[in-house]
């Protein structure tokens, strides 16, 4: 293909092609794909993802932007860039290209407002470059008056109040990982990224309401049963590219719950979420709160959109391709009560007095909210409830944070867990084989954390970590007892009593 095919239709728009206005465009593109031959994704995970922060390349998705040409071509080390500049460097990048990263479990559990630079980020595509100055909102279909709007004109008080909501928003795939290590799924890199328990933040969106935008249209018409969004970021799936497209039902927006922001915690939205305009659909998956948004249409059925209609549905176990089709699939939309342990990790090795100090997030979707939060110390045998002075505040559409001084006497590994409750008495399943699924969504099981606990206040544990101490010796990793720990006059006197001939 010539280089320069694909041109960029609007000025100040870099990294946008417009698909579903341009058929043969799209019928190129997807011609040039099919020939590649190399960018099918596999069907499993068989493999656990791995527990240091490694990286995926995401080298199939880059190879088919490359082959595209120009703009894609350089898409992957824009929007790398973009990253770089926008987020912290610890964050643990779990895709490269198209971005997939969440913060570190230390960093999301620091306060109930989560930075900018921490917020976890899901992106499909490149990240588009749009000057504010040359962006304008369409909104179309079944409304009865279809207008165009610029930033500007969004931004007027005098026409559009503003709102600032704190909003928790969370990757439908959140704790998939967590499904993986249990039972494979599906594998393909992007749409089944293997998030930890990191897919979640919560910050404040400045906007307006997207129900005073469809006033200013003449409101709805009869027929109108869905919005779709229309982002600036082009998506391929099966070898087809299209601009990231989803849609939500009208009631939402009716309901006052679907906000388009263009500020984040206060400041100007960064580009790696969506500037200059995003929606932010309240209680609903990630996935509907469409980023780089240009265009809003009114529909009578759900988006057509791939995304829409093949991707972020929920298959039970015992629907595979042998049996199953799309249709079979139940689309996501509001998000289940799920809450996770953010310290101590896996595997921690914790000192403590009879007390270890747990904290963690839970949060419940669809205008519900966390109303009491749990910690098991023995894998749900015995449960204590977290103090209500040990939550932060409650948000109709926002997690609470949570911490716990928790009761543990046993010296070995023991099993941590949390669960929640909502308001409405809503609470997480026992065990992860229960909200298993093929492609990993809705992972809400109660959390579980494996460490091995080290009670300091015992007279045995203090004798040796004393010697240890003296010895230079570290406790990592934790083994069965060793020459370091030997006394020989006890041991002797014990083996002797041991001896039933003695």
């Amino acid at each position: 293909m010539e280089s320069g095919m694909f041109k960029e239709e609007r000025n100040g728009w870099s990294g946008y092609v417009e698909w579903k206005e341009y058929p043969k465009k799209k019928e190129a593109a997807t011609e040039v794909l099919t020939k590649l031959g190399a960018n099918k994704p596999p069907e499993f995970q068989f493999n656990g993802t791995p527990t240091s922060n490694t990286m995926m390349e995401g080298r199939r998705w880059k190879v088919m932007h490359t082959a595209l040409g120009f703009p894609f071509s350089a898409m992957p080390s824009t929007s790398w860039n973009v990253i770089r500049a926008e987020k912290a460097s610890e964050m643990r990048h779990v895709l490269e290209f198209p971005y997939n990263g969440e913060p570190l479990p230390d960093k999301l559990a620091e306060s109930e407002i989560t930075p900018n630079r921490h917020h976890y980020v899901r992106n499909h595509g490149g990240i588009p470059s749009i000057d504010p100055n040359a962006f304008e909102l369409e909104v179309n279909g079944l409304v009865n008056q279809a207008r165009r709007f610029t930033l500007q004109e969004l931004q007027n008080e005098a026409f559009f109040p503003q709102r600032t909501v704190a909003i928790t928003m969370q990757c439908s795939g959140n704790r998939r990982s967590e499904a993986l290590s249990w039972n494979p799924g599906e594998g393909d890199e992007l749409t089944s990224t293997p998030w930890e328990q990191g897919a979640i933040s919560t910050a404040k969106w400045t906007g307006i309401s997207l129900k005073k935008i469809i006033k200013v249209c003449c409101g709805f018409n009869p027929g109108a049963k869905h919005v779709e969004f229309f982002g600036a970021d082009t998506y391929i799936k099966h070898n087809v590219p299209q601009n990231y497209t989803v849609s939500i039902p009208i009631t939402k927006v009716q309901s006052n719950e679907v906000l388009l922001c263009w500020k984040m915690n206060d400041e100007s939205l960064p580009k790696s979420h969506g500037f200059p305009l995003r929606a932010m659909v309240l209680g609903y998956i990630g996935a509907r709160s469409c980023k780089w948004l240009y265009k809003i249409r009114a529909l009578e059925a759900p988006s057509e959109s791939p995304i829409q209609r093949k991707e972020y549905l929920h298959y039970g176990g015992q629907i595979g391709k042998h049996n199953g089709s799309f249709s079979d699939g139940i689309p996501l939309q509001e998000m289940p009560v799920s809450s996770a342990i953010m310290s101590p990790r896996l595997r921690d090795i914790v000192l403590h007095e009879g007390k270890i100090h747990v904290s963690g997030w839970a949060y419940s979707g669809g205008g519900r909210w966390p109303e009491r939060v749990e910690v098991s110390p023995d894998g749900g045998c015995s449960w204590f409830a977290v103090p209500a002075s040990n939550l932060t505040r409650k948000y109709r559409h926002a997690w609470r944070l949570w911490n716990l001084e928790l009761p543990v006497q046993k010296e070995a590994w023991v099993e941590l867990r949390c669960r929640c409750f909502d308001n409405a008495v809503n609470t997480q399943p026992a065990d992860i084989s229960e909200v298993w699924n093929w492609c990993g969504h809705l992972i809400n099981s109660q959390h579980r954390v494996t460490i091995y606990s080290v009670n300091k206040g015992t007279e045995a544990a203090r004798r040796g970590l004393e010697s240890m101490s003296l010895q230079g010796v570290p406790l990592a990793p934790i083994t069965a007892p060793s020459k370091l720990q030997a006394n020989p006059e006890r041991e002797s006197c014990l083996f002797a009593e041991r001896d039933p001939d003695n």
